[in-house]
């Protein structure tokens, strides 16, 4: 409980004379101050009983507080004025009420005291509660909420904008025959959302406690108008409406716009503002006593881009299985998209934070380690059999045991070759691929304010088999499509940009990786693009310059395998990862959408 703060101070100017001087009984000031301080005190019962009208000030100071719920009133009595054996006196007062969350309203008022044989009660009327408040009326006060602030993108547009939500509630007790109202709602709410079904609307209606009532959906305005017609004269049912911070659609931005509005929620709450006013017998409003008008909070910039999300949304959206898509500016790792379709979205926020064998697009990681050790160059001669055996225990096939024979570092890179780098990372130490992968910010923590992410987790090898596998993106190597978007984004810029989602907000980083030598990556951005002039993923050639890597990773019992593709194009850093495809193509298809929608 907040406490309340009384306070009586002021000059009482008492003018009496005759035997009035020496009367043992309180005065006009002595009760005027008693009761103002039992007032503030909350103490109404004494309060009334101080006045000549008990049972009507007991009802109006109880209604009173019960309407504006002060944290705290603070009373003053400024002058009280008597003459003689005069047996009325009048008193000049003050209240201040704290209101709470920074809310106060003061005035001045007056009250009268008239004696009644040899006590002095104060005659009461509204008046004494404040001036204006008249005979049969009462107070109202309304709280006046802002609209909640905007979050924009890194242009200004706007990513969440104040809408109108109606919330559809069933009150069990009204409803009648339960099941059928369930029925009507389920039938007219599941195209909007599918989770809605009869038996969902009545176990949940069943569940809440006695009196309180079941909200069954939060509509847009606009689903709202389509459905009102079969659902607004149901028995039990009712409405209300309120401004809320919603994304274009219901699915845009999904897994991240929904992060970054409950990180920001004070921020963009503004302060509520709250009018006092009088109302009459009848409940009209008749005249506003104080007006505080709300404070709108200032719009808040990500670094997101709407037209990067709606281009990568886009290019998800027709995958029938779960399909996700992280895009990054290289240059400073600003986040500028993270795209699911509904298949990816029942998994929760898995672009951001789930683990998955990367396939051949580690190979980015696995080039640069043999190319920063010496080990070879892009123009080396190297083996790429349609399989091969590792230390006398392991067969490494090639996708269909392709073989290509001996042939250049970089055509095997750009073809793909599973068996060449299963030797290249046999030959190399335990640690190396560790060592590489955290130079693209693999294994990284980045505490990024409003979102949660993993990039991945490359642990050393001391089993020459394992280490063959991690060459390859098999093995123990995990990484999320966030963590190879950066592995993307360093090829392209030279060093692991630190991500963010929230303009002026910083990101913590656990630690900063050594970024991959310039006689690392020169080599390594000509074979990313060879990957696409020549390689796996020729259906990017009209999209300008991009370079990057296809990659296939087996999952479960190894019969089935994901589609990855990562690569850039400019400053835009991406990586897209399709489920249970079982090739790259798929994955090449959906980054092909994405680009092309960028222009």
């Amino acid at each position: 409980m907040i406490p309340r703060t009384v306070a009586l101070s002021g000059a009482v100017l008492l003018l009496v004379s005759g035997c009035g001087l020496f009367s043992s009984r309180p005065g006009p000031d002595e009760v005027a101050n008693d009761f103002l301080t039992r007032v503030a005190n909350g103490d109404l019962d004494g309060a009334a009983a101080a006045t000549d009208d008990p049972a009507g000030a007991r009802e109006l100071l109880g209604r009173v507080r019960e309407v504006l719920k002060p944290a705290g009133l603070r009373t003053t009595v400024d002058q009280v004025r008597s003459s003689g054996e005069s047996a009325v006196a009048e008193a000049e007062v003050r209240y201040d009420w704290d209101l709470g969350h920074g809310h106060s309203w003061g005035y001045q008022a007056g009250l009268g005291l008239r004696r009644e044989e040899d006590d002095w009660k104060v005659r009461w009327a509204p008046s004494v509660v404040h001036p204006k408040l008249g005979a049969q009326q009462v107070l109202g006060m309304v709280e006046v909420k802002p609209d909640p602030a905007p979050v924009l993108d890194r242009e200004g547009v706007p990513l969440l904008s104040p809408e109108v939500v109606v919330s559809v509630l069933l009150d069990p007790r009204e409803a009648g025959d339960l099941e059928a109202v369930a029925g009507s709602l389920a039938a007219a709410l599941s195209p909007i959302d599918a989770g809605i079904t009869p038996a969902s609307v009545v176990e949940g209606a069943s569940a809440v406690p006695s009196g309180q009532v079941y909200q069954v959906a939060a509509l847009r305005d606009a689903d709202y108008q389509t459905v009102k017609p079969a659902i607004y004269e149901l028995p039990g049912v009712r409405f209300t409406t309120q401004k809320s911070l919603l994304a274009p659609s219901r699915t845009f931005g999904s897994q991240v716009l929904p992060a970054v509005r409950r990180f920001v929620e004070e921020d963009i709450a503004g302060r509520s503002g709250l009018r006092v006013y009088t109302v009459n017998a009848t409940g009209e409003e008749v005249e506003t006593l104080h007006d505080v008008p709300p404070q709108h909070a200032e719009a808040i910039r990500t670094v997101l881009s709407r037209s990067v999300m709606t281009a990568a949304e886009d290019a998800v959206e027709p995958v029938p299985g779960a399909a996700m898509l992280v895009a990054v500016s290289a240059s400073t790792g600003d986040l500028l998209a993270v795209a699911q379709n509904e298949p990816a979205d029942k998994e929760g926020a898995v672009a951001l934070t789930g683990q998955y064998p990367p396939g051949s697009t580690f190979k980015v990681v696995s080039a640069a380690a043999a190319l920063g050790a010496g080990q070879v160059t892009a123009e080396s001669p190297v083996p790429c059999p349609g399989r091969t055996t590792i230390d006398g225990r392991r067969i490494v096939p090639n996708d269909r045991e392709f073989d290509k024979g001996t042939i250049p570092l970089r055509t095997a890179f750009a073809v793909s070759c599973n068996t060449t780098f299963a030797q290249l990372a046999a030959g190399m130490a335990p640690d190396a691929l560790t060592k590489a992968a955290d130079s693209f910010g693999l294994g990284v923590d980045f505490g990024i304010p409003a979102v949660t992410t993993i990039t991945g987790s490359v642990p050393p090898a001391t089993d020459v088999v394992e280490r063959a596998e991690d060459g390859f993106g098999q093995g123990k190597v995990l990484a999320s499509p966030f963590g190879m978007a950066l592995v993307a984004a360093t090829a392209a810029s030279g060093e692991v940009p630190v991500p963010s989602v929230l303009a002026d907000r910083e990101t913590e980083v656990d630690h900063v990786p050594a970024p991959p030598s310039p006689a690392v990556l020169e080599p390594l951005r000509a074979m990313m693009r060879e990957v696409v002039e020549s390689g796996s993923a020729p259906q990017l050639k009209p999209f300008g310059d991009v370079r990057g890597k296809t990659g296939t990773a087996q999952f479960g019992d190894g019969t089935n395998s994901h589609g990855w593709f990562i690569g850039y194009r400019g400053d835009v850093a991406f990586a897209t990862l399709l489920l249970g495809t079982n090739s790259s193509g798929p994955a090449v298809e959906a980054s092909a959408r994405f680009l092309g929608a960028l222009g």
